[in-house]
């Protein structure tokens, strides 16, 4: 990273907070009469100059205005926004609606995603909480028709998996509640390797559920957990930013597809700290699909309880400051109520 001097950090942060804000291609005029420079348009020129042979903007066409280079975006996140927050009454009302959702983790997850799009008009993405070791908290086992058998398994992170079971010749609902009841004795707060260590001798019936719990266990502690919850995807498709055909569902398959999703916050967050958030801008050279847009990325949640990922993805040209603001604010959000459901 080169060492820019105080003049060029200004007029560097000047450009992209104005370009962010216009679309439009910023001169050396505009900055000085718009922001009341101190100096002159020649000398401003002169520096975006020197900031473009750097790499920190760049001349579209034959514009005589300048825009935001990626490393430009890179420079102006990690060096010049310096610490963002949200406003107090934009606080307040979020905060109210998830003190109206109660504590219903799936209605937070929605809203949590809901809250991120509106904020950011971009789309958004969260993950539900899930731990690295899942425990069995419960099991139900409810008779629907013929040998057609729901089985509704609960974790102690709130997590709830469910499955339709073909059981080889009907059972009664009092005879299925009866096997519930003695899994849930036996396994109640035990990981998949303590139920496999248990030993207790087990019907037919009991160890054909037992292998399904162990393996709905095992697949509740994937990196993403059960549930992926999704909001403003419009955004994105009508955002003039992405013009080139087909850039909006190329960006899209980042989140909607659940390989890639998994892989991008493997490469990123999940080594984080909790209520970090990272911004990747244009790909960063390893992500194709994200080469027209950024995207804003924060883990919540609690590391001896559960984890979670959430974020936003839009245009390069986005609102830095109040994107990342609301990813930290909804982070921080989501990992009390973590730490409240496993205080229940």
């Amino acid at each position: 990273m080169l060492n820019l001097t105080e003049r060029q950090k200004q007029i560097l942060a000047l450009v992209i907070r104005d370009y962010i804000e216009t679309g439009q291609p910023v001169g050396s005029q505009r900055l000085v009469e718009v922001y009341e420079l101190t100096y002159s348009s020649a000398t401003v020129r002169n520096e975006m100059g020197a900031l473009t042979e750097m790499g920190y903007l760049r001349q579209p066409h034959t514009s005589a205005g300048r825009v935001p280079s990626e490393e430009g975006y890179r420079y102006f996140v990690g060096q010049l926004m310096g610490n963002t927050d949200l406003p107090v009454p934009t606080k307040r009302m979020i905060v109210h609606q998830f003190y109206q959702a109660g504590t219903d983790i799936e209605r937070w997850m929605r809203l949590a995603a809901s809250v991120l799009a509106h904020q950011s008009q971009a789309a958004s993405v969260v993950t539900a909480p899930h731990s690295d070791t899942s425990v069995f908290k419960h099991i139900e086992l409810i008779n629907t028709r013929g040998r057609q058998v729901l089985m509704v398994l609960v974790m102690t992170n709130g997590e709830i998996r469910q499955q339709m079971l073909a059981l080889a010749e009907p059972v009664t609902q009092e005879q299925l509640s009866q096997v519930a009841q003695r899994l849930n004795n036996l396994y109640q707060g035990l990981n998949v390797e303590n139920i496999q260590a248990s030993g207790s001798p087990l019907e037919a019936l009991e160890q054909d559920i037992t292998k399904l719990i162990i393996e709905d266990i095992r697949q509740s502690s994937h990196i993403l957990g059960s549930e992926v919850y999704r909001d403003g995807l419009n955004h994105v498709l009508d955002d003039p930013e992405f013009s080139e055909e087909g850039g909006a569902r190329r960006a899209l398959r980042i989140i909607e597809e659940r390989p890639l999703l998994e892989d991008l916050i493997t490469r990123t967050v999940l080594s984080t700290e909790l209520g970090g958030v990272q911004v990747l801008i244009g790909g960063e050279g390893t992500y194709e699909e994200l080469r027209d847009c950024s995207v804003v990325l924060a883990r919540y949640g609690h590391p001896d309880l559960a984890t979670g990922t959430l974020g936003v993805l839009g245009p390069i040209r986005m609102p830095y400051g109040r994107t990342i603001s609301t990813v930290r604010f909804v982070a921080n959000l989501l990992s009390n109520l973590v730490v409240d459901l496993h205080a229940e």
